[in-house]
């Protein structure tokens, strides 16, 4: 039997697919054909993910939570260095993030552990530590991105749940209360960034130039953009990370006003799949699930969207489905297709 909104969401990723790849071609030719590789097991993965019930998936929590753990460590240990992180490992041509992995499958063993038995006081600590240790192991890499859109999906989660409001607010005072803890394990350049963003004029060619010319990049386009491939700020390389990190900017200026607008709405028609799809779940740990899935995506969306026009910190966040990131879209898709998985059959 087939699951209510799946054509919706599988046309509306379609289109958002097709869209990466026009802009892609033109901003960075380079990274094809390598790049089909991604797409390929991105779409199987979406494919086999939907296929399996939430149900059945969560009922294996305890393995997923090890291997996730046993990923995030082996980043560490034998990840490749880049600009100072330890985030991928190289596996032939290729490399992977597993902190983007895992970020969906942790989702699981959350919502199924606050599901399992009555949340009590202890129960609630124990899930906190439960989140904890790899969000601590994803910080240290350091990937300040991916442990923000993690514990996103993990506030979303609790919410979704019975968990008790004075529990909950226990929570935010712990997070309050680490806040410098998390601060002091932040790379250098990675408290440069959110510092220039208030400071961004003082410095235009440190710490302010990325957030300066991602700014320039958006104005210049205008409402109808420069063309594809004709963007001055993109092909000259004056925007860094244009096909990552600031690929909305790099679509605002070869495709203007239009562009980003269009880019958004097809973001924004998978979002309100995602709601119906919280409506439609198939029990209460799925829908606390698909709430964390959906509150996650649409805070990137929010939080990238943001940084590529200056109002907010860059934090290095990419554009869900769109930016180039092979192991962020293969994550994004195994998000999707669990989302599918986890509602109602008709």
């Amino acid at each position: 039997m087939k699951r209510r909104g799946d054509v919706f969401l599988s046309t509306a990723i379609l289109f958002a697919i097709v869209f990466k790849f026009i802009v892609l071609r033109s901003l960075v030719p380079s990274v094809f054909p390598t790049y089909y590789f991604y797409f390929v097991i991105g779409i199987g993965v979406f494919i086999i993910a939907r296929k399996i019930d939430f149900s059945v998936i969560s009922l294996f929590y305890k393995p997923i939570y090890v291997v996730s753990i046993l990923l995030l460590i082996a980043t560490i240990i034998i990840g490749q260095v880049t600009r100072g992180a330890v985030r991928w490992i190289p596996i032939g041509w290729i490399t992977i993030q597993p902190s983007e992995i895992v970020r969906p499958l942790l989702a699981i063993v959350l919502a199924h552990y606050l599901f399992m038995k009555e949340l009590t006081l202890v129960r609630v600590v124990k899930s906190f530590l439960l989140i904890g240790v790899p969000l601590l192991l994803i910080l240290v890499q350091p990937s300040l991105g991916v442990t923000f859109l993690a514990g996103i999906s993990f506030l979303g989660i609790y919410l979704a749940s019975k968990i008790n409001k004075k529990y909950f607010l226990i929570f935010v005072i712990a997070l309050g209360v680490a806040a410098p803890v998390f601060w002091g394990i932040l790379a250098n350049y990675q408290k440069q960034r959110i510092t220039s963003f208030v400071f961004a004029e003082s410095d235009p060619y440190g710490t302010g130039y990325n957030s300066i010319q991602s700014s320039i990049s958006v104005g210049s386009g205008k409402f109808t953009g420069r063309g594809l491939g004709e963007g001055v700020q993109t092909q000259l390389e004056f925007l860094p990370e244009k096909h990552t990190d600031f690929i909305f900017a790099s679509i605002a200026e070869e495709l203007g006003f239009i562009g980003g607008v269009f880019v958004i709405g097809i973001l924004t028609c998978i979002f309100w799949r995602l709601i119906k799809a919280v409506e439609n779940a198939e029990s209460p740990e799925a829908r606390a699930f698909i709430t964390g899935i959906f509150l996650s995506l649409f805070i990137q969306m929010f939080v990238h969207v943001g940084m590529n026009m200056s109002i907010l910190p860059i934090t290095g966040v990419p554009l869900p489905l769109i930016s180039a990131g092979g192991t962020s879209f293969v994550s994004t898709m195994l998000s999707l297709g669990l989302v599918v998985g986890a509602q109602k059959k008709t």
